[in-house]
């Protein structure tokens, strides 16, 4: 092998390998918004600057510019991927033939799942949701666009629970898929510790069949219900 063949291949090869490293390292702008969601986990969204963001990117600060138009542009679009990663998370974990009720357990699962590993970025849609009445109407709107890309996932197997009279069809699948979302939501939000003891069988239960007794035992002639 001559020396100019020996150089073409190490050549070859180090392309190659810069290419492997360069799908395996995350770019310059998500690298921006896992630092952004790494520093929302101790402090809150007006306690963050720039420079923070930039000293844990380890990048220059004018390298965020290159892809956000200011800090309020950065965490709305890093709360916005959170819809897009819930929609996928979706698309992977929920088997299209399983029937209706464990289609539903399978993507409350992935919901919940997602809600415990992802804690950090879940409280930053929480504020970004908070705060979007105050925002611009154009801002509102993108908000709103991606939100229901999440509620048209969940409703889309709710509809089928609809077709097979195994949920309710008076109400839009829409609604009840914002209903389901909110039950995950709380949980996730208020119980805390405590939400270990709502498991996604117990949830799903109490949202298709209410929180009542299943079969309530009549007591005396008054017909007053056990409890």
């Amino acid at each position: 092998m001559t020396l100019d063949s020996i150089g073409r291949a190490c050549a070859i090869l180090t392309g190659q390998y810069w290419r492997a490293c360069a799908m395996t390292r995350p770019g310059k702008r998500e690298q921006i918004m896992q630092a952004a969601e790494k520093l929302f986990a101790s402090r809150r969204l007006h306690e963050i600057t720039l420079d923070d963001i930039a000293r844990e990117a380890h990048i220059g600060k004018g390298t965020i510019y290159t892809y956000f138009r200011d800090k309020d542009d950065l965490f709305f679009q890093v709360a916005t991927a959170g819809f897009e990663e819930l929609c996928d998370l979706l698309a992977r974990r929920v088997a299209g033939d399983a029937p209706f009720e464990q289609q539903l357990l399978q993507a409350c699962g992935a919901i919940s799942a997602f809600f415990s590993r992802r804690r950090q970025l879940f409280r930053m849609m929480q504020t970004e949701d908070a705060r979007m009445p105050l925002c611009r109407s154009t801002l509102r709107e993108r908000w709103r666009e991606r939100r229901q890309r999440l509620v048209d996932s969940v409703g889309g197997i709710l509809r089928r629970g609809q077709e097979e009279g195994a949920v309710r069809d008076d109400l839009a699948e829409q609604t009840l898929a914002g209903l389901l979302l909110g039950l995950l939501r709380a949980r996730a939000r208020d119980l805390g510790e405590d939400s270990g003891a709502v498991g996604d069988e117990v949830l799903v239960d109490v949202f298709l069949r209410g929180a009542g007794r299943a079969t309530p035992v009549a007591r005396g002639a008054g017909g007053s219900f056990g409890v």
